[in-house]
């Protein structure tokens, strides 16, 4: 399996933020000298042939979320795993961080949101991702503030969330949102940059479109299905 991901560069006060584009709901953001994986998964990469994590999130304990297999890889001495409770109960060593938690870990400022379905439900009634159970995160590099918002709807609580630069949108039915939750998203958030993530088949193009009109944000697809 070969790594060949797609990258963005930004600039922060502090030096560069890069983003991988892994897939999925998959992340890595390298800024300064620190690797931070997201929900990596063995499906998407040979996670042998990337750095090992200082700071590694789980939005929630979904198999395609925590791989036990990929975290083994990636964990090292010193390794933080930040995550929810359920996840806690499979990977048996790490951080809790609940809804509205803050914390500083290696110099760089994480925050946990509420990640939950309203609608979006499975045959028996029970919501695809039950409130107070998944987290979003927002992660501060130096003053660019990167929203990773994990299998969430638009939330009422996303009216909390401020000052954000760069959103991860999920948008992969019937677990997460539709295009038009997006927008509604992108319009509550306002962040620069929306990057629709774990969109599988959904049509990114219908999300373009209903926020062509938003002319402070920018939406870029990259290879996230």
């Amino acid at each position: 399996m070969k790594n060949l991901f797609e990258k963005d560069t930004f600039k922060t006060a502090h030096g560069e933020l890069e983003i991988t584009f892994i897939g999925h709901g998959t992340l890595m953001f390298k800024f300064q000298d620190k690797i931070i994986h997201v929900d990596p998964w063995s499906n998407l990469s040979d996670y042998n042939q990337l750095p090992k994590a200082d700071i590694l999130l789980l939005t929630h304990e979904h198999h395609d979320h925590l791989d036990l297999e990929a975290i083994d890889i990636i964990n090292k001495e010193g390794t933080v795993i930040v995550q929810t409770e359920a996840c806690f109960q499979k990977t048996g060593a790490g951080l809790i961080m609940n809804n509205w938690d803050a914390k500083s870990l290696n110099g760089i400022k994480i925050e946990s949101v509420p990640a939950y379905n309203i609608e979006h439900k499975r045959e028996n009634g029970e919501p695809f991702h039950p409130e107070g159970v998944g987290n979003g995160y927002i992660v501060n590099f130096a003053e660019l503030r990167v929203y990773v918002a994990g299998d969430t709807e638009d939330i009422p609580e996303m009216k909390k969330i401020k000052d954000i630069d760069i959103a991860f949108l999920p948008m992969n039915l019937p677990y997460t949102m539709t295009p038009e939750m997006v927008s509604e998203a992108a319009r509550i958030i306002k962040p620069k940059v929306l990057y629709p993530y774990h969109f599988g088949n959904t049509d990114t193009e219908q999300l373009i479109k209903l926020l062509e009109s938003e002319k402070d944000t920018e939406v870029r697809v990259r290879n996230m299905s």
